[in-house]
């Protein structure tokens, strides 16, 4: 199995690897070719052509776009690689993301450094949220059609409805500053538990807002378990409705539910980009907004490439964990 499991793995990251390129290409004609000239937003409006040239050279964007396919022909290697493709290709695999424009810091880091509060506020939103939206679907399937049922349902399109803006305004206005249970926004220094008042509110939002339509999600899929045959079987030979719902039930639910819960593990890393800007949390959420508002490009490109790492991984997490979960899905 484990054999399998290694070559599986190898067979995907190759299959994964030109896709990767595929994105470091379309984020480099973005903002290299699209974009218009770097230069203009590094050396600001108020700098003379001498100062442009000056850090065009040192920055390498007086070197050609693209590789000259004649040098490679030729067998000039060094030639083919005096680009910027080649160099940001380079670059970007080594995770040499080099230093925000707006700030002269090393991106790497500014990951680091904004990594931690991203996660002290995803990680608590997603657990807590995952193990309230599954339990609470599944005490809807144990009481199909019933009051409790009924109220589950009305509950959850009435917080479909609501838009995430909408809680954020409501938790700063009302929680926090009327009622005062909360710190409006900020961050501490350091982390410690002196985190956990400041990201208490924000969890308890993102919790509540993905509670909807994860609960009709998970509604869903549970009762489409509830009607399958081996259900039925165990009922009829009078197994406890309890020990159906928690072992059979739920065991084979699980395809669905891990796609939905590892597609968000991506996310846990990268923030989110509403609570963090609104909180003042100075995590990877906040720092790709203030990145686009000051066309921070390196910035950008650094967590563009990232977050599609993190995300191809998840998807190669996912097909493990269906193996692991279900002996009919194969990994050969």
């Amino acid at each position: 199995m484990d054999l399998i499991v290694k070559a599986y793995f190898i067979r995907k990251i190759i299959y994964l690897i030109p896709i990767v390129i595929g994105i470091s290409l379309i984020t480099f004609l973005l903002f290299r070719v699209v974009g218009g000239d770097p230069i203009d937003r590094v050396a600001g409006k108020y700098a003379t052509a001498a100062q442009k040239e000056e850090l065009r050279h040192q920055l390498g964007f007086d070197k050609p776009l693209w590789p000259p396919v004649g040098k490679l022909f030729a067998g000039d290697l060094k030639g083919f690689a005096d680009n910027q493709l080649f160099t940001h290709f380079v670059d970007t695999f080594t995770l040499n993301f080099g230093r925000s424009e707006q700030y002269k810091r090393k991106i790497s880091d500014m990951i680091k450094s904004g990594a931690i509060p991203s996660l002290s506020l995803t990680v608590p939103a997603f657990i807590i949220g995952i193990w309230i939206q599954i339990t609470i679907a599944m005490l809807c399937a144990f009481k199909q059609d019933g009051r409790f049922d009924r109220i589950v349902v009305i509950l959850s399109v009435i917080g479909m409805s609501i838009p995430y803006l909408a809680l954020i305004i409501f938790g700063q206005v009302f929680l926090a500053g009327k009622l005062r249970w909360f710190p409006i926004y900020g961050y501490p220094g350091k982390f410690g538990l002196s985190v956990i008042q400041f990201v208490a509110l924000p969890v308890l939002l993102g919790v509540a807002a993905g509670l909807g339509a994860g609960v009709r999600f998970y509604r869903t899929v549970i009762l489409d378990e509830t009607r399958a045959d081996y259900i039925r079987t165990a009922r009829a030979k009078g197994v406890g409705e309890g020990r159906v719902m928690f072992k059979h039930l739920l065991k084979n639910a699980m395809i669905p539910i891990i796609t939905q819960v590892v597609v968000v593990i991506p996310f846990l890393f990268l923030g989110s980009l509403l609570l963090e800007r609104f909180f003042s949390i100075p995590g990877l959420g906040y720092m790709l907004i203030d990145a686009v508002n000051s066309s921070d490009w390196p910035v950008i490109n650094a967590l563009t490439f990232v977050g599609a790492i993190i995300y191809l991984g998840a998807l190669l997490l996912t097909d493990l964990c269906y193996a692991l979960v279900d002996p009919r899905v194969s990994l050969k």
